[in-house]
């Protein structure tokens, strides 16, 4: 039995497939070929081929105590079987069996998330020895105190701080940080970070699980073991609904002893159309989602962002764009292009990220001037200085202006002003004590953010919070230009966490959206969690609705097909059990028969079908919250 078991749960899709193509040939043979034989030959074929795995998961929740829907299935299929009713038995397993492969399609991806992240982990680094000699270890052989070598591009394998050396660490995997940040001796630094340039030797403080990385790990799978509510609802409803009709077959076959009754209580009874009703409109809605960029991982992912009343967001890669750019720059030379070829030259001399965004900035201007220029000294934390027989040039911040006693006119001031206004990094350039560029440089707001929160919030959606591991003046600037109600940074990833479980334990639904491994834990533990398309690998895993497109008009459509494919869900469930009410009040008082029964249980399955189709047609659009009101009421 348990090899038969493996086999038929192997096989099972093709086992549906079979059933439907023996159920096509057999309609084919009746209608246009007449041949009412072979016809019937092929239902019963395609019956036994449908009734094995259904009797099979029967007997196995039998053994565990279950009384299964199943069970149910099993027992009405018999019956139709005994009473030559073979087109009804047929297509009985078939919609069920259909109905089992659509819910399976939905739960294929359950722990890639663990995985991705345990093989990002580092695993190996390089151990400073006692004389100065390096040699590769395990992470695991590592003990506190020990001192491991990290070189340009390199994977920082354990928390810890530097205690030589400096350079820029890109610590978006810890702290979703996109900008690279400047770590000199006695600064902290995380396992996972990378070092985007510059040699350290970092001073073990932590390894492994004890690490802030292997901590995020822990977080997502203590997320992802619990089990959801859409499953335990559909646990008890199978529990009461099953033997519910099986006692009322029996009550009519005792009380009537006309066995070919209660068989037709029970092939009424079973839930054609309620097996189908819930799956079909969530492949309508998810197909609809599809076509639209947006990929949501089933049902109950469905189910629980159409309840959500508090969306928490990540900032950087998720209302911004996650890449440094230039969003402007004002000139006050007399060439503008020269000054922009000049400043170009410069900044290329550099590796700090607000350079290298100038630098390209200035390439996709077509400017390609390159005009001799000096040696730089660099100027720790404030910039650049160049010095020529012609000119002095300095590029850098403000404060270098002021310790070389550049003017700065009214008009540049405001020019500068606005820039810090918008949250920008301020990039100048001076020649001989004259300032001649201001360039703004930021992390750009996605141009969809404001719009796309504004019409979720009109759909419904209660509160709008923004959790970041980036600086606070940076995150309230961004907040300022957004329909966001509450702002917290400077946050690492147990922190959004905790914030997270906070909201819930006020009675919030939460949805999460994020783009970064530092992100996983607070997607897997809010009660939806959205990641963008162009994040990580593993933020999309953890993830249970994606958005390819990564737009908040994505998000804002999401919200609303949700709301529509819940709404849709209850009326097939609604439809498909009051027919089967009133299907078996009909049978019980003489009104329905055997014929006119079928005829209305098949018409049944078709009503839910045709309802759900409603979904697949409806289109993309910024809102139209007065219509999702309405559906989701």
């Amino acid at each position: 039995m348990t090899k038969l078991n493996v086999w038929i749960s192997k096989h099972q899709n093709k086992i549906t497939a079979l059933i439907a193509i023996f159920i096509a040939l057999s309609l084919v043979s009746s209608f246009l070929l007449k041949l009412e034989m072979v016809a019937t030959i092929f239902m019963i074929v395609a019956s036994i081929l449908g009734a094995i795995p259904v009797a099979l998961h029967a007997i196995s929740a039998l053994q565990n105590k279950v009384i299964s829907i199943e069970l149910l299935v099993t027992i009405a299929v018999i019956g139709a079987f005994i009473i030559g009713e073979y087109e009804e038995s047929a297509v009985v397993t078939f919609l069920f069996l259909f109905g089992n492969y659509l819910e399976q399609k939905t739960l294929e991806k359950t722990r890639s998330s663990v995985k991705s992240l345990t093989k990002m982990a580092p695993t190996t680094a390089e151990l400073v020895n006692d004389n100065g000699q390096t040699e590769t270890v395990d992470v695991d052989d590592l003990d506190e105190g020990d001192h491991v070598l990290v070189k340009p591009g390199g994977q920082i394998p354990v928390d810890g701080k530097i205690i030589s050396g400096t350079g820029y660490m890109n610590e978006a995997s810890i702290t979703g940080e996109s900008t690279p940040v400047k770590k000199d001796v006695g600064d902290k630094v995380f396992a996972g970070s990378l070092t985007d340039n510059g040699t350290i030797t970092v001073e073990t403080t932590s390894v492994g699980e004890d690490t802030t990385f292997g901590k995020i790990i822990e977080l997502v799978e203590e997320a992802q073991d619990s089990q959801s509510p859409a499953a335990r609802f559909i646990d008890k409803f199978a529990t009461y609904y099953t033997p519910a009709v099986l006692i009322i077959g029996i009550l009519v076959w005792i009380f009537t002893r006309n066995f070919p009754l209660a068989i037709t209580v029970l092939v009424l009874g079973c839930p054609g159309a309620l097996v189908i009703g819930a799956p079909v409109s969530n492949v309508a809605g998810i197909g609809n989602g599809a076509k639209n960029g947006i990929l949501m991982k089933g049902g109950n992912a469905v189910n629980s962002f159409s309840k959500v009343d508090t969306l928490v967001l990540d900032k950087t890669g998720t209302l911004t764009t996650g890449k440094m750019s230039v969003t402007d720059i004002d000139n006050f030379g007399t060439d503008k292009d020269e000054m922009l070829g000049l400043l170009s030259a410069v900044e290329k001399t550099s590796d700090h990220p607000l350079g290298q965004a100038i630098v390209k900035y200035i390439s996709n201007l077509g400017i390609k001037k390159t005009p001799e220029l000096p040696e730089f000294d660099t100027i720790k934390g404030q910039g650049l200085v160049g010095q020529t027989d012609q000119f002095r040039i300095l590029v850098g911040n403000e404060r270098l202006m002021k310790e070389n006693n550049v003017k700065i006119s009214g008009e540049q001031r405001e020019s500068i002003n606005k820039r810090m206004n918008d949250g920008d990094s301020v990039v100048l350039m001076a020649i001989n004590k004259e300032l001649r560029l201001v360039a703004g440089v930021n992390d750009q707001l996605r141009p969809d953010a404001r719009e796309g929160l504004q019409a979720l919030k009109d759909a419904g959606l209660k509160r709008v919070v923004m959790l970041t591991g980036d600086n606070r003046l940076a995150a309230q600037r961004v907040a300022e230009r957004l329909p966001v109600d509450e702002v917290h940074a400077e946050l690492l990833p147990e922190d959004k966490v905790e914030f997270v479980k906070k909201f819930q334990e006020r009675g919030s639904i939460v949805a999460f959206v994020g783009d970064g491994i530092n992100d996983s834990p607070s997607l897997a533990t809010a009660d939806i969690g959205i990641g963008m398309g162009t994040g990580t690998d593993v933020a999309i895993e953890t993830s249970d609705i994606i958005l390819v497109k990564s737009s908040f008009d994505a998000l804002a459509h999401a919200y609303v097909l949700a709301k529509k494919t819940v709404a849709n869900t209850k009326e097939n469930i609604v439809i498909a059990v009051g027919t089967v009410a009133l299907l078996l009040l009909g049978l019980i008082v003489g009104v329905i028969h055997m014929g006119s029964g079928m005829f209305v249980h098949e018409l049944s399955i078709l009503v839910v079908i045709f309802n759900a189709m409603r979904l697949i047609k409806n289109k993309s659009q910024k809102l139209d919250t007065d219509q999702v009101l309405k559906t989701a009421n």
